[in-house]
C-alpha cells in the first residue's frame, strides 16, 4: 500500500516489564505499519505480545524503546496529556467483555461516549447502524451478549475515531453472533473508511482481514497480505 495511506507506524518498538527480579521482554523490536481504511487482524497465542501491542497502539501503554507514529505525530514522545487526547479523539476501543455501564440504557452508554469529542455522530444514527434502534432504552442486563457487543461497537463509533481497536471482540459470543459482529466491523470499515485492528487468538478470523500480522514470543513472525478477504459469514471456527 502507498505510503500516503499510512495511518500508524511502529519502528523497532520494544516493551520490557521489570517485575522485581524478573525482566519480561513482551515486544522485541517490532516494526510494521497500519493503513487507513484497512482491516488488520493480529494473531498470536496467549503470551505472544498481542495485548501489549494493542495497548501501545491505543496509547494505554508506552514503549520502552523505538518510535510510534500516528497520522504523522510521534506518539513515543507524547506526554500523558497528549496520550489522553489521543485516546479520546482518535481511538475507539471494543473489548471482549463489553464494559458497558449497567445503570445506563444502550442510548445513554453511547451518548456518554459522544460527550468526549467535539463532533460526534448522532447517537440515533449509530444505533440504527448497528441495528439496535428498537433496543435503545434497554439496559445492558436486558440485552443479549451480541446486542451488548453491538452497543459497545456503537459507543466506539460515535466518536468518529480514525482507528478502531478490538480486543477479542468475539471471545464471549457464539459462532453465529461472532460472525455477525465481525461482519458489522468490516462493513463499517468500508463505509466510514475507518481502520479496524482486531486482536485475537482465533486464526480463522484472519480470513476477513486485508492483512494479518502473526506474533510469537513478542516478535512479528509473519505479515500476510490477503488479496481476497472472505465475508465474515463464510468463515468457520
Amino acid at each position: 500500500m502507498e505510503l500516503e495511506k499510512e495511518l500508524m507506524r511502529f519502528e523497532k518498538i520494544t516493551k520490557i516489564y521489570d517485575m522485581g527480579e524478573v525482566r519480561v521482554e513482551a515486544l522485541k523490536e517490532s516494526s510494521f505499519y497500519v493503513c487507513r481504511g484497512e482491516t488488520m487482524v493480529i494473531l498470536g497465542p496467549s503470551g505472544s505480545g498481542k495485548s501489549t501491542l494493542l495497548n501501545i497502539m491505543g496509547g494505554m501503554d508506552t514503549p520502552t524503546s523505538g518510535q510510534l507514529f500516528f497520522a504523522g505525530r510521534n506518539l513515543s514522545q507524547a506526554d500523558s496529556k497528549e496520550l489522553t487526547r489521543y485516546r479520546r479523539r482518535d481511538i475507539g476501543f471494543i473489548f471482549q467483555f463489553y464494559n458497558l455501564i449497567p445503570d445506563l440504557t444502550a442510548y445513554e452508554n453511547i451518548a456518554l461516549a459522544a460527550e468526549l469529542v467535539d463532533e460526534p455522530l448522532p447517537v440515533d444514527e449509530v444505533l440504527e447502524e448497528v441495528g439496535l434502534t428498537e433496543r435503545r432504552n434497554h439496559f445492558p442486563a436486558q440485552l443479549s451478549g451480541g446486542e451488548q457487543q453491538r452497543v459497545a461497537i456503537a459507543r466506539a463509533l460515535v466518536k468518529r475515531p480514525q482507528l478502531l481497536l478490538c480486543d477479542e471482540p468475539t471471545g464471549s459470543l457464539d459462532d453465529q453472533t461472532g460472525k455477525m459482529v465481525l461482519g458489522l466491523l468490516t462493513r463499517i470499515s468500508g463505509k466510514e473508511n475507518m481502520t479496524v485492528v482486531i486482536v485475537t487468538h482465533n486464526t480463522s478470523i484472519g480470513q476477513i482481514a486485508d492483512r494479518t500480522l502473526r506474533l510469537r514470543s513478542g516478535q512479528i513472525v509473519e505479515m500476510i497480505v490477503n488479496e481476497n478477504p472472505l465475508p465474515a459469514e463464510r468463515i468457520e471456527w
